[in-house]
């Protein structure tokens, strides 16, 4: 495993603000874990709902494998997701609550060679919450600039 992968959502900070973060398991079928090996998996578009007690996570590519014969699997299929049952129901609360979602944040191969996603319980940023981040960026970046040319 000297390979280190991982698929990042770089949108997902921009549009939304992170409450709280979780590292869940993921159920992969097949040819699935080879693609994700290969890095053609992505979580762009991708997002996490309830469906009896249970996490999915819907929308995420996971590219058939060329490799793979008639045992290929579905490129965008709902995958469920692996937690505890306490965390389960401390996300399912959560969201009927406070009108959160799930968004994937990193897919990533651990040490023991098993698919992880980390996800977040999110609330959506306004406009005007986006300029703001970006011109905090902005600021630091002229400052960490001027620091250097000292």
């Amino acid at each position: 495993m000297s390979l280190k992968i991982a698929i990042k959502n770089k949108k997902a900070s921009f549009e939304y603000e992170f409450v709280e973060k979780y590292t869940a398991g993921i159920q992969l079928s097949g040819t699935e874990i080879k693609s994700i090996r290969n890095n053609k998996a992505s979580i762009m578009e991708s997002y996490g709902l309830m469906i009896k007690d249970e996490l999915f996570i819907r929308n995420m590519y996971i590219a058939e494998y060329e490799n793979g014969s008639h045992y290929n699997h579905e490129s965008k299929r709902d995958r469920k997701l692996l937690l505890n049952r306490v965390e389960l129901n401390k996300i399912h609360k959560k969201i009927k609550a406070k009108g959160l979602t799930i968004i994937p944040l990193k897919l990533f191969i651990n040490g023991k060679g098993l698919a992880k996603l980390d996800i977040a319980l999110a609330k959506g940023k306004k406009i005007h919450d986006k300029r703001e981040n970006l011109k905090s960026k902005d600021a630091k970046r002229e400052i960490d600039r001027n620091l250097k040319n000292l």
